[in-house]
């Protein structure tokens, strides 16, 4: 599965942006590069998850108010900015979809189903689409969000972990086990 770059830093991004970060804390106006720099990244990010736009325009908005606001209790993790706006994002979507559970959407092309059968070590067919497109619906939210992030947004293990909050080895064995649960999945299928 290929890497998608847009995601990742090198060290000389990563303290550039640190930079940026702690004139931020100092003032709020310094905050302005991060926000032009991640808005729409954030933006995609919440709408692929939900069929609303104005829904996902209200919720970009407030992850954004609160990073701004809990700005001085940002750390920095060895990833991107992104990574911690990301887990914010995360917050804001679970807490909608917890009220209001219609919310919930899942928006992959075809080469992205393609990687999971990759990864499970699935022959991959034309038509096992709708069959992985329902497995996949049928996931805890926590699993979708892993396969999402994993596979529909390519992201490194260490950033997975740090937007969810737990470490590097536990995203990778969580995923393992989505894997595991989406190949005994197929293997039932006679298609």
């Amino acid at each position: 599965m290929a890497i998608n770059p847009h995601f990742h830093h090198s060290n000389e991004q990563l303290n550039e942006e640190l930079i940026i970060i702690e004139a931020a804390k100092l003032n709020p106006e310094q905050f302005a590069p991060l926000y032009t720099k991640y808005h729409k990244q954030i933006f995609n990010y919440v709408y692929q998850r939900m069929d609303s736009k104005d829904d996902a325009f209200d919720i970009t908005a407030q992850v954004f108010l609160k990073a701004l606001t809990n700005l001085e209790k940002y750390e920095f993790k060895g990833v991107p900015f992104a990574s911690w706006l990301y887990r914010i994002a995360h917050n804001e979507v679970m807490q909608l979809f917890r009220t209001q559970k219609n919310k919930r959407a899942i928006n992959a092309d075809i080469g992205d189903l393609r990687f999971i059968c990759e990864e499970s070590e699935t022959p991959y067919f034309e038509d096992y689409i709708p069959v992985i497109k329902q497995l996949i619906l049928e996931l805890k939210h926590d699993e979708l969000q892993l396969v999402e992030m994993r596979f529909f947004e390519k992201r490194p293990f260490k950033e997975i972990a740090e937007i969810l909050d737990i470490t590097e080895v536990n995203a990778k064995v969580r995923m393992h086990r989505i894997i595991e649960k989406l190949k005994k999945s197929l293997s039932k299928l006679k298609i």
